[in-house]
């Protein structure tokens, strides 16, 4: 079975927030069909550093709720299995699913999932790679008895 390694960095932190076991769990959950070792930064910020993550690198104004960044190994250099970082912001995860009538953690979940997918390379910018992406969420999140968030 492929080694999976989770970093966690939390700038901010709550008692709802997810515990590291849970952000482990949905990391494997999403990771499921991968076979290479994996390692994962999770970095769980503030709107003020998303909001200036989101402008330097998307060019978007304001808050989002994650980002995903990539790691691309240099040419020539091996042994390095960093998937890629997530950047989430837990104040909009709270907002998010008050506003959807969400369990946060059922939406801590969603995200994290969605983010790594992200970082295997899935989109949703065209809709038929939209409609695969959510269509994988939506199987993993039944899996951990969570509804179709879409």
């Amino acid at each position: 079975m492929a080694n999976r390694e989770l970093d966690i960095q939390r700038i901010v932190d709550s008692a709802d927030m997810p515990s590291d076991a849970e952000l482990q769990q949905w990391i494997e959950l999403a990771l499921q069909d991968y076979s290479a070792d994996a390692e994962v930064v999770i970095r769980i910020v503030d709107s003020e550093e998303i909001t200036q993550l989101n402008q330097q690198y998307r060019q978007k104004q304001g808050a989002t709720n994650i980002l995903s960044f990539p790691f691309d190994l240099p040419e020539g250099v091996e042994g390095i299995d960093l998937l890629g970082d997530l950047v989430v912001c837990a104040s909009v995860l709270e907002e998010e699913a008050q506003q959807q009538n969400k369990k946060l953690k059922n939406h801590w979940a969603h995200i994290i999932i969605h983010g790594i997918l992200h970082l295997l390379g899935y989109d949703h910018i065209e809709e038929m790679d939209a409609n695969e992406m959510e269509a994988k969420e939506i199987l993993m999140l039944q899996k951990l008895h969570i509804n179709n968030p879409y």
